[in-house]
This record gives structure tokens, sequence and C-alpha cells, in this order.
């Protein structure tokens, strides 16, 4: 079905007839005129502007079986938001292996989310934490605004279901990246169909759990207490830190340490001392124990040994 823009704050007359409407378009509608009966313009079908492949053999995933415009109504429904402005998420949902040029994918939108995602993040720690000092505040927010992160949440709602996406992209499974790109993408696609108030509800609707996570670890031996009353309370153990590794010359060492809970050992960490070590140990141990992925893994250890470089 196409629509036709027919003015601003026109009436619905009887002859406009639009028998394959759903309800989310309905509502889109609805949201651009502020009443019943009155419509800003009428959608347009997202097709027609994005000029997507027609069949699989131009870079449809065939294993979705869903139309473009199925996967934006699916997308409304699992995000809780409702555009008004459709051919936004249909952007924000297109891969760059099925759009017509890289200007049509998702990437711009990418920047753009990225850049609120921070912000937003940046604003919320800033204010819920008055106490954190900068380096604090730093470590918080490169978390919660992390690839690992954004795809945890693009997970839970379901986003990779709405990916328009090259079914070679998809030969080992979804790529994380693509996770959390399209979250970003999402958050962009908020932000300018509503502006930023509607894009910071969104964000801190999904996210503020993961902020206060990210935050409880930062503020001082969280991680270690949080896993603690864990082991004891559901798995009947007490956690044990291994000393499994050191790195370095005396005055700049590292160490690598594991925790153990009824002997099973959960993946290292590095730190640039024992406690650190230990610190990051549990912080592992607990997201693996939620069936997530380490956020402190062995690729942590790089990311220490330049920051060291950085400073000195």
């Amino acid at each position: 079905m196409f629509a036709r823009d027919i003015g601003f704050g026109t009436p619905i007359e009887k002859d406009i007839i639009l028998p394959t409407i759903s309800p989310l378009s309905l509502c889109s509608l609805l949201h651009r005129s502020g009443a019943e009966g009155y419509i800003l313009r009428l959608l347009i079908t997202p097709k027609s502007i994005m000029k997507f492949p027609e069949s699989p053999e131009e870079g449809f995933n065939p294993d979705a079986g869903l139309s473009i415009e199925e996967k934006v109504t699916l997308c409304q429904e699992r995000i809780g938001y409702c555009f008004a402005n459709p051919t936004l998420v249909a952007s924000a949902l297109t891969h760059a292996s099925v759009a017509t040029s890289r200007t049509h994918s998702n990437e711009r939108m990418e920047f753009l989310g990225d850049a609120i995602l921070g912000m937003v993040v940046c604003e919320h720690v800033f204010q819920a934490y008055p106490e954190y000092l900068e380096g604090d505040l730093t470590k918080i927010k490169s978390i919660v605004v992390s690839r690992r992160v954004c795809a945890k949440i693009s997970k839970a709602l379901g986003l990779e279901d709405c990916l328009v996406v090259g079914r070679g992209m998809m030969r080992h499974g979804m790529p994380r990246s693509l996770l959390s790109d399209v979250f970003e993408a999402v958050v962009a696609a908020v932000f300018l169909d509503s502006g930023l108030d509607q894009a910071r509800s969104f964000i801190l609707r999904h996210l503020e759990t993961e902020i206060r996570l990210a935050a409880e670890g930062h503020s001082g031996g969280n991680y270690k207490s949080m896993l603690q009353q864990l082991a004891q309370g559901n798995l009947k153990g007490t956690p044990v830190y291994r000393l499994v590794g050191e790195s370095g010359p005396d005055h700049s060492k590292y160490f690598e340490v594991a925790a153990e809970i009824s002997g099973k050992r959960f993946t290292s960490a590095w730190g640039r001392n024992k406690k650190e070590a230990e610190q990051r140990a549990a912080g592992n141990a607990l997201a693996e124990l939620r069936g997530e992925e380490a956020p402190f893994a062995t690729n942590s250890f790089v990311n220490l040994q330049n920051r060291q470089s950085d400073a000195d």
C-alpha cells in the first residue's frame, strides 16, 4: 500500500481508504496530528523511499521472512515507541550490506546515536554520582556505552529480528557489532523523531540498571561484595581468588587473578595490583553467572598496559 500526502490538519474523509493500515501506523498518524480524525501526513511505505532490494539474491536475509514494513512495525512494538516518521527507524535497521548506498544505511545513524548515547550517560552519571571523581565517571561511561552492553540491550529487545542485513553477514550467527550498532542507530532515530527528552527517556529506560551496576563496581570493592553475597546465598559457596599469572618488571608489575566458587573457575582478569585484579575477576564471575560475556577478559590486559604507557 502506498499512501499520499494530503496536507496539514486535513480531516480524514470517507473516500480515503487504508484497508491494510496497522495499529502502529495509525498510532503514527494520530501522534502527528495530536487528535483523532486529523493527520499531517499519511505513511509512505519505507520500501518506496529506501529502495531496498526485492529478493534474497539481492541481499535480504531469507531466514527472517519479514518485509521491511513488518520489521519496522516489529521494532516499534519491541522498543515500546511509536515513530511519527517510520522511515527513520527503517533507516536505522538497514545495514550497509543491503542498502543501495552507504548513505542509505544505518551508518550515519550510528554516528549520531553514539554521540547522543555518550552525552546522556555522561549527564546522568555526573548528576547521580556527585562524589565520584573524573576517572570513576569515565570508567562507568566506558562500560555502559561499550559494544558489549549495547549489544546486550539490543539482544534483550529482540532487535536482531528487525535488522535488514545481507545473508552473508549471518553465516556464523549475528555479529555482536551489528547488535551494538543497531541500538545506537535506533537511539538516533528516536532523537530525530521526537527530540532529546524522548531519546534520554529511551536510553535511561534501558541502561539505568547497567549504569547502576557499573557505578557499584567502581565504588570500591562492590564486585567482590556482590559476588560473595550471590555465592553464599545461591551457590552455597565462598569465592576464592587465585593468582594465576604475573607480567612486567618489579616496579611496574601486572597480576592475573581468577575467581573460583566450589571448584568452578571463571575467566581471569588482569590488574595493576592484586586488589584490582581480584575486583575485576569478581566482575567477570558475576557476568558469567548471569550468562553474559566477561567484561574484563584477557584483552583488558592490553588496555591496562596502554593506559600505563600513556601515563608514563
